[in-house]
């Protein structure tokens, strides 16, 4: 069994739990008007729908993200890949470990400091991620299904001010 799938089932949904984001007769107070409140109740419902949408790949959104990264920037060095995910190094060799033990990542030596590795896209890594990333445009469709074109961008343009 792979690092990737020993892990005890880490979505709510997995584990038999629902999250409702606004549980009827429930008053959340101030909450109700806090920008952070609200994006974390839409990233759980997010992330759950994500986690389904790529569980043929064993894929969460982290492994995406350091995926998409590795295969759009040739021979990238893990501290950098730390660094541009805001995790720290250790979190980003478990993930690179995981992509590994998927096919989907290897470590190669780097050109210009021997004591580091650059890592790159396998074959099969290329294969999956074009379906992979099929499967999350498919699901950000979905997630975003309510907004028009215009709010969709408005949105993202929106959250891009608050970092």
């Amino acid at each position: 069994m792979s690092r990737a799938s020993s892990q005890r089932p880490r979505r709510p949904a997995a584990r038999g739990e629902h999250f409702d984001p606004h549980v009827p007769g429930i008053q959340y107070g101030a909450l109700d008007d806090l920008v952070g409140y609200a994006i974390r109740r839409a990233q759980i419902l997010i992330y759950e729908d994500f986690l389904s949408a790529l569980a043929p790949w064993d894929i969460t959104p982290q492994r995406y993200s350091a995926l998409t990264l590795i295969a759009a920037n040739a021979g990238m060095k893990l501290a950098d890949l730390a660094r541009i995910l805001g995790i720290a190094r250790s979190g980003a060799v478990q993930i690179v470990n995981q992509l590994q033990d998927l096919g989907y990542v290897e470590r190669l030596e780097a050109e210009r400091d021997k004591r580091a590795y650059a890592l790159a896209m396998t074959a099969a890594g290329e294969a999956a991620l074009a379906a992979i990333t099929q499967a999350v445009q498919q699901h950000d469709a979905r997630m975003s299904t309510k907004l028009s074109a215009a709010e969709r961008r408005q949105l993202i343009g929106l959250l891009g001010k608050l970092g």
